[in-house]
């Protein structure tokens, strides 16, 4: 158990180490300017004991030593100057550093999760990852600086501080570096207590985000259902959490930091005693126990500065620990040996196809079903059959647990996942519309595409007359998720991106049920025109909708219960007829 640790801090720390690479450069002055600062620190005590030492001699003579005196403060001045010239270095171009490399895990971790596969956000929350990007990273960019720069100025002045007071008095400076186990000790006792806090910290802040992320989101909803009462309480308990967590961090936070003052000030009391005592008894000159009090001070600063340094440490690792759990995550990969799928006719085939999101939970039963080139075929049966899931598989969203699927005879894992989805068109019920323009949402389906290709497939889509009503035309922003635009539109404004991509494979799944009649026919008519040369399923609930399907299944319980056009499975008389003729009534009023 010991080793497998010692083997996880020892990979969280080569990774962590691997950010600096890039900037090897800053880095490298940021730390010799650190050590610089270090070694200034030093010097006034040194002169202070040189000077009270000449002050204090019984051959001292004021207006000999007057010249001295102006040259010690003229250095010392001098090197006050360098010094602040190095702190600006340090603080300017070490957080710059810290930031690039923030903005570089930033980036690695936007570039992993846009690998990851559908099933991680099933699981993950908005809110939660936001969280991992902004403020994590944030505490790791702060110890990816503070981090190095501390623990060198911490240790290069206690190691010189400790040579100094050595040549002053060695059996006094062993007396008072006899308290620093002391310290480690209370510091390794609390450590982990401070991280255990600390992450649980973390995580409060992030299910505060996700809490308030989904409340925003969903705020047209609450207003809508007057359940603000609701949302307030589902925030307040998430809060409640964070502040409990906090409680807990700051309560480890304050027995570390108060146990470590206490024995800080323990040197104090030393210096007193024992200093006095070697004062008293001549072992030890008034300038050289001045100087003595001055360096201890010097001692202690970089002591403490390491303590404080401990909750920084803490932030940035526990946040590094999330960032990798992230990082861990196993993204969706092509099989090796997988080729480019080419140019697809749209022939498609499931054999034996099962599917379960949990081992108590399967969608998906020993499914086969073949779509020819070309054909329309339709989903229909009741929800939760397996019928969208059929749509995920086929572009490679999920990955069967059982069975095979060909596209125009080729086995999914044969062939790369982007080639697959690059000639697939998806239209869903749920729309996502991105906070830009008209003219980039409809873009989305064919970044390089021209103008007159964006305006034709609004054309085809039966939008573009309503967008030339509109002010600013193309150019018109829509609002997060198209908030601006009504269902009807946003579905057509999909359609428009479907019509750019020009795939030869569509899925449709419930595109129209979300729609009034009236809109739903506007909706057909674009449809309708995306679907011809197009192999296409539909999963769709108005049955009116799929009448004129090449082939009709009925899907339940992850089953095709019965399979044909609408003619066939009419005079069969099985479940497709008895809910065709149930819509039918209540479409007349029965």
């Amino acid at each position: 158990m010991i080793f497998y640790e010692k083997e996880k801090i020892k990979t969280m720390l080569k990774r962590f180490l691997s950010y600096y690479r890039p900037h090897r450069l800053i880095f490298t002055l940021d730390m010799v300017a650190s050590l610089l600062v270090a070694l200034v620190g030093i010097v006034y005590p040194m002169i202070t004991r040189e000077m009270i030492n000449r002050f204090t001699s019984e051959d001292f003579v004021l207006e000999e030593e007057y010249r001295t005196i102006i040259i010690a403060g003229v250095v010392l001045l001098l090197l006050y100057i360098v010094r602040m010239l190095l702190n600006f270095f340090i603080q300017y171009y070490g957080h710059v550093m810290g930031v690039r490399m923030q903005a570089q895990m930033r980036s690695d971790m936007f570039r992993h999760l846009e690998k990851l596969p559908y099933s991680f956000y099933d699981s993950h929350e908005t809110g939660k990852i936001m969280s991992r990007m902004t403020s994590d990273l944030m505490d790791i960019s702060e110890l990816a600086h503070h981090g190095p720069e501390n623990i060198l100025i911490s240790s290069i002045s206690v190691i010189v501080s400790f040579v100094y007071l050595s040549t002053i008095n060695l059996w006094l400076t062993l007396i008072i570096f006899a308290c620093v186990p002391f310290l480690l000790l209370i510091a390794l006792f609390l450590r982990k207590r401070m991280r255990n806090a600390f992450r649980e910290s973390r995580e409060s802040t992030a299910k505060i985000n996700a809490s308030l992320e989904s409340s925003i989101s969903g705020i047209r909803v609450t207003k809508a259902f007057t359940n603000a009462d609701k949302e307030e309480e589902k925030f307040q308990e998430g809060n409640g959490m964070f502040v409990s967590a906090r409680r807990k961090a700051y309560k480890a936070m304050g027995q570390f930091h108060s146990m470590t003052a206490f024995i800080t000030d323990i040197f104090n009391v030393i210096i007193i005693i024992a200093g006095g005592l070697f004062l008293y008894r001549g072992g030890i000159q008034l300038g050289d126990y001045s100087a003595f009090v001055v360096s201890v001070g010097l001692f202690i600063s970089p002591v403490m500065t390491l303590i404080n340094f401990m909750e920084q440490y803490q932030n940035g690792v526990t946040g590094f620990e999330r960032f990798v759990e992230i990082m861990d995550e196993t993204p969706e990969e092509d099989t090796p040996g997988a080729v480019d799928i080419g140019e697809v006719e749209g022939d498609i085939e499931l054999r034996h196809v099962s599917y379960r999101y949990d081992e108590s939970n399967p969608v998906l039963c020993d499914l086969s079903l073949h779509v020819k080139k070309g054909q329309t075929y339709a989903l229909v049966g009741p929800s939760g059959g397996g019928k969208t899931t059929i749509c995920h598989l086929i572009p490679h969203f999920y990955d069967c647990v059982e069975g095979e699927i060909f596209i125009d005879g080729k086995e999914l894992h044969t062939v790369t996942m982007a080639s697959v989805r690059r000639n697939i068109g998806i239209v869903q019920q749920d729309i996502y519309l991105f906070n830009a323009s008209i003219r980039d949402n409809i873009l989305y389906g064919r970044l390089d595409a021209t103008e007159e290709e964006v305006i034709e497939a609004a054309k085809r889509a039966n939008i573009h007359d309503y967008i030339m009503t509109l002010e600013e035309g193309y150019d018109t922003v829509i609002g997060e998720r198209g908030v601006r635009l009504s269902g009807g539109q946003k579905q057509r404004l999909s359609i428009a991106r479907v019509f750019l991509k020009n795939p030869p494979i569509l899925i449709l799944d419930e595109a129209t049920s979300a729609l009034d009649n009236t809109t739903e026919i506007l909706i057909q008519q674009a449809l309708d025109e995306l679907c011809k040369g197009r192999t296409t399923i539909v999963v769709a609930h108005r049955l009116s909708t799929i009448k004129n399907a090449d082939e009709i299944a009925v899907i339940a319980d992850g089953r095709i219960l019965e399979q044909g056009n609408h003619e066939t499975l009419m005079e069969r008389g099985g479940m497709y007829a008895e809910l065709y003729s149930l819509q039918f009534r209540m479409n007349n009023g029965d």
